[in-house]
């Protein structure tokens, strides 16, 4: 699976952000759901924090879809 670069402005950007921004998620009533259902993964570990600081670096992961954080 592809790996996309999503740049983003600031110092952090929370999780349900990300999902939304990115893409990854149409909503953010959809990223709360896949959250919190836990099927997000940030560096290769499960997360149910919607409001998880994602940083340079991080890496999103959810079913059929994955995102790098790049900070610009």
């Amino acid at each position: 699976m592809k790996r996309e670069k999503i740049k983003i402005s600031t110092e952090f950007i929370k999780l349900d952000s990300f999902l939304k921004f990115s893409g990854m998620c149409e909503t953010g009533g959809i990223a709360k759901e896949l959250v919190q259902s836990g099927q997000v993964e940030v560096n290769g570990e499960i997360c149910t924090m919607r409001g998880k600081k994602l940083r340079q670096g991080d890496v999103v992961c959810i079913p059929n879809a994955q995102a790098e954080a790049e900070i610009i």
